[in-house]
């Protein structure tokens, strides 16, 4: 009877420069367990210089190199078709007068952004109208009323981000991490795209 091989590929593994990639860092794997051993040790690339940031590993490769090394085996492929390898560089440190001018900025910018859309909107005049009609008093600061609107905008914040600093308030994720998501996955595309046809033109070069 053919030995059957199963092989997922993972989406994106990070790795450090001049790493060798084995068959276990990029894709999981089920197989006979002796077979298993053998796999989960293959070589499948070395990162060199010239690999820059982002490799694409291919399925197919995978297959050709199973091949190559192990004979006519019957391979079943589940999930995606590609890997992506971000290699990874260590960055040096922030500084602590760059972190607080970045911090300066943010937080400025938000307020200033928050200010803005309030004067837009004419909040004050509306909150103006608000307070009169609940106590019958006509205030031009209203501060009974706008405190705790500034302290509830800043509850909301925290709670549409579902961060406190680094502490996460419940497991479901954010409509901000939720669109890194989308759009780390359409990078990805993109790449393994742009990489296909990089590699058809090539070939056809050639």
């Amino acid at each position: 009877m053919e030995e059957t091989i199963y092989i997922r590929m993972r989406n994106r593994v990070q790795a450090p420069p001049e790493e060798k990639v084995l068959l276990k860092d990029i894709a999981q794997v089920i197989a006979r367990d002796d077979v298993l051993s053998h796999l989960q040790t293959m070589m499948i690339h070395q990162l060199t210089a010239s690999d820059r940031n982002i490799v694409i590993i291919d399925v197919m490769k995978v297959i050709r190199l199973i091949k190559s090394q192990l004979g006519d085996m019957d391979i079943q492929t589940i999930g995606p078709a590609q890997t992506i390898i971000e290699v990874t560089i260590k960055k040096k440190g922030v500084s602590v007068p760059f972190f607080l001018l970045i911090w300066f900025l943010l937080f400025f910018g938000s307020a200033m952004a928050i200010m803005n859309f309030h004067d837009d909107v004419s909040m004050r005049s509306v909150q103006e109208k608000i307070y009169t009609i609940i106590t019958g008093k006509k205030e031009t600061k209203p501060l009974l009323f706008q405190i705790p609107y500034s302290i509830g905008l800043g509850m909301g914040m925290i709670l549409f981000f579902n961060h406190v600093f680094k502490k996460r308030i419940n497991e479901e994720p954010s409509p901000l991490e939720v669109e890194m998501f989308n759009y780390q996955m359409d990078l990805d595309n993109y790449v393994i795209i742009h990489e296909n046809k990089e590699s058809v033109k090539r070939i056809s070069d050639d």
